[in-house]
């Protein structure tokens, strides 16, 4: 089963996150972009991508995340728009999340319960986004980056994160499909 450990988001940052491709859609719309969009309801802030899990494995890795030992509440603010490499030659377009540091503690956590069940540490650094689209032909995208100068300082919302989850993804001629697998609930008062 091809799996994913993130954080799902409140229906309200969904709706925004909505509202906002739309804008940026009907913006490419009239430019030859080769965009293609994230589906809003799939958008997730993503911890860690495992890839393939054999079922035998799928129990470990559920135990190796619960005994983590839950981590402490925190809020994640949805702002700022950008581009992965970069504006020049963009591969991914994101919004940004401003998060504390329990974020990265959260991933650190992760990331070395992963590790000690043979998944590859991640060679980048976490960098908190979520995706609203990838281009197939890195480029500069003159109408996206207008928008996003007018939107510096936008924000979509806050929200706080007191659980986590283990995705399964099913790829499809529609798009991935996400199923929950496993919640993981913070366990600190």
């Amino acid at each position: 089963m091809r799996c994913f450990i993130a954080i799902d988001l409140p229906e309200e940052i969904h709706a925004a996150l909505t509202r906002q491709q739309a804008e940026f859609r009907g913006a490419l719309a009239r430019h030859d972009a080769d965009a293609r969009w994230t589906r809003p309801e799939g958008i997730h802030l993503t911890l860690k991508f495992l890839g393939h899990v054999p079922e035998p494995k799928v129990e470990a890795v559920i135990e190796s995340l619960a005994s983590l030992g839950g981590f402490d509440k925190f809020s994640i603010e949805v702002r700022g728009l950008g581009f992965f490499p970069g504006p020049h030659r963009p591969r991914v377009f994101w919004v940004g999340v401003e998060a504390p540091p329990a974020l990265d503690a959260l991933v650190t956590g992760v990331e070395g319960a992963m590790e000690k069940l043979g998944f590859a540490p991640e060679q980048r650094d976490f960098t908190p986004h979520l995706t609203l689209a990838r281009f197939k032909t890195p480029r500069p995208q003159p109408a996206i980056e207008k928008l996003v100068a007018e939107r510096a300082a936008l924000s979509l919302g806050k929200f706080e994160v007191s659980e986590f989850f283990l995705f399964e993804s099913k790829l499809s001629p529609h798009g991935a499909e996400y199923r929950k697998v496993a919640r993981f609930p913070r366990a600190r008062a």
